[in-house]
């Protein structure tokens, strides 16, 4: 059986809390241990926590049952194996008489529909590898459910009322009592006529046909920050579709596709770029035109330069994301030999071979290269 934490311990506070400090000490936490912030691997179950104990402590009847009886204590109302059912829904047990009276002469309530997040939506966007790495602002469309513009959600025909529930007398509640070996036992449920708002629509919205919300087309600017890379997500919240029962909306995900540059590609917040040079150009160095995000850029390269060697051109490269710092570019250089030479090229090579000695070889090795070259040349 897994123990679960005292929900005081899980928000950093003591047991006797003021509302306030149990509403800053939750908003610290979940600040801290949001998914969406925190990649740590145990984030996500650490947030689930801290919303199970604010969930709690921020109900004053819960907060007592819990400080009286524990995690027992709550889980005594649920249904389940650790619970006494459906038929006891309702219940604040926050006492062991409130049991007694459900028993002889009590009331049992069923839950009334609570107010329901609005679900959300996903949206995919390709931006290019400048727009990525200094930020831009895309207008998007999007098909999303919101409150019907002609009856505003209430589901009546404009210029009409919704009606006083026939059922249950607008109360939303309907009482079914029966009698038992133990007593009269009244339950009260939600009334299935109006699902509890106490009232119902006589004339449905032409537009939504009662429902209370429709399908439309919306633009919305998405804000995309600098130094995203491909595959970021950006939040746009309350962005989603509407809720039901007045709950709020759902959020909106927009993840950004980065088109590649024709020469660059980026490492974090840095820019890189391969630098292809031939032997010549090695050998000689020089100045070089280099392709930056802020177009091209002079750098000198030393006569000589080997493969793989880099150089730093700082604050060339993206804005970091979530900062202001740029980061640098990095110029790789990459010697490029030839696959195939024509015959002029062939014969300067060859003259350049005659004055130029095998690098880093001993004179008896040198040598023997030398004999080797009077053979292939015919002079052997």
């Amino acid at each position: 059986m897994i123990t679960k934490r005292d929900y005081y311990e899980i928000l950093g506070v003591s047991r006797g809390a003021t509302e306030e400090e149990i509403k800053k000490a939750y908003r610290r936490m979940a600040f801290r241990y949001h998914p969406d912030r925190n990649r740590d691997g145990v984030a996500e179950e650490r947030f689930k926590e801290i919303n199970e104990a604010y969930e709690i402590l921020s109900d004053s009847q819960k907060r007592a049952t819990y400080d009286r009886f524990g995690h027992a204590g709550l889980s005594a109302g649920q249904a389940g194996p650790q619970g006494f059912g459906r038929g006891f829904d309702g219940f604040d047990f926050g006492g062991f008489g409130d049991i007694f009276d459900a028993f002889f002469g009590g009331v049992s309530r069923d839950r009334r529909p609570t107010a329901e997040r609005g679900s959300d939506l996903r949206h995919g966007v390709e931006i290019s590898f400048e727009e990525a790495a200094f930020g831009c602002e895309r207008e998007i469309e999007l098909d999303r459910i919101e409150p019907c513009s002609a009856c505003r959600g209430g589901g009546n025909e404009p210029g009409s009322e919704p009606a006083v529930c026939p059922n249950c007398g607008g109360t939303g509640e309907v009482r079914r009592s029966q009698r038992s070996l133990f007593g009269h036992f009244t339950n009260i449920i939600t009334c299935e006529r109006c699902r509890g708002r106490g009232r119902i629509v006589v004339d449905p919205c032409r537009q939504c046909n009662g429902g209370g919300r429709e399908h439309r087309m919306r633009r919305i600017v998405v804000r995309i920050p600098p130094g995203v890379d491909d595959g970021t997500t950006v939040r746009l919240t309350g962005e989603g579709n509407t809720g039901s029962e007045g709950g709020p909306p759902g959020n909106l995900y927009v993840t950004i596709s980065v088109a590649n540059h024709q020469y660059l590609r980026r490492d974090g917040a840095d820019v890189l770029y391969d630098l292809p040079l031939n032997f010549a150009e090695a050998a000689l160095g020089g100045e070089m035109e280099i392709p930056t995000l802020d177009g091209y850029f002079p750098i000198k390269i030393p006569a000589g330069v080997q493969d793989g060697q880099t150089f730093r051109i700082r604050g060339k490269g993206a804005v970091q994301l979530n900062g202001s710092r740029r980061g640098d570019q990095v110029v790789i250089v990459h010697v490029v030999t030839p696959t195939s030479l024509n015959q002029e090229q062939r014969r300067l090579f060859q003259e350049l071979a005659q004055v130029l000695e095998p690098a880093g070889l001993p004179g008896e090795e040198k040598g023997f290269f030398d004999r080797m070259k009077d053979i292939f040349a015919g002079r052997g």
